[in-house]
């Protein structure tokens, strides 16, 4: 039965995302009349398997499949799925870092919006006080838009930068990179099955 639902699954995002409602409707028209809950706690497994791509679109959440090339290739789902979890002005920060540093260019809205970040967080996070990025004003922006091909930049959209570059964003950053990395490589035969434990004094 689960092998079924997958299946059809997938089929109901081939090619577009959709809501927790949205997949729950049309797998209804399909035959498989599955609780709502339990229907959602499916689509988080198949997320935690990286099979498909949890994407914030308050007030719900979308998903998407993840096709095989992509999970090589998307750097922003990559990104997108190691910091989901954290405060959003704190996230903010770390995508914009990270991607810029990657890319050494500053980072449009567009690429947020992969990264699963919306206009509305951007825009709440820049009047805030706290905020540790800021719209940047680099003079080589329409240069920098016309050479990215993998995805589609507007014309005139905005790209941002962090402020400061703290040890402990940079810290962070390290962190999410290497977490990436983890998911990219098998590591297996390679790290402990069990981790060491720190000696005490008597």
């Amino acid at each position: 039965m689960s092998q079924n639902l997958n299946e059809k699954i997938n089929d109901v995002l081939a090619d577009r995302q959709l809501s927790i409602s949205a997949i729950t409707r049309e797998l209804k028209d399909k035959g498989f009349a599955e609780h709502r809950l339990v229907l959602t706690g499916y689509l988080r497994a198949l997320r935690d398997l990286k099979k498909l791509q949890e994407i914030e679109v308050p007030p719900s959440k979308v998903y998407k499949r993840v096709e095989s090339h992509e999970k090589c290739t998307d750097i922003y789902s990559m990104v997108g799925d190691q910091i989901k979890n954290l405060d959003m002005e704190v996230r903010l920060a770390l995508a914009i870092y990270i991607i810029s540093r990657l890319f050494k260019r500053p980072v449009f809205r567009e690429e947020l919006l992969h990264l699963g970040i919306n206009n509305k967080s951007v825009a709440n996070c820049l009047e805030s006080s706290t905020c540790m990025v800021t719209l940047s004003r680099d003079e080589n922006l329409k240069l920098y838009r016309s050479e990215i091909t993998r995805i589609s930049i507007p014309v005139n959209d905005p790209a941002y930068e962090v402020k400061t570059e703290d040890a402990q964003l940079i810290s962070m950053a390290n962190m999410i990179l290497m977490e990436t990395m983890k998911d990219l490589v098998d590591l297996s035969g390679l790290t402990p099955k069990t981790k060491q434990t720190k000696l005490v004094e008597v």
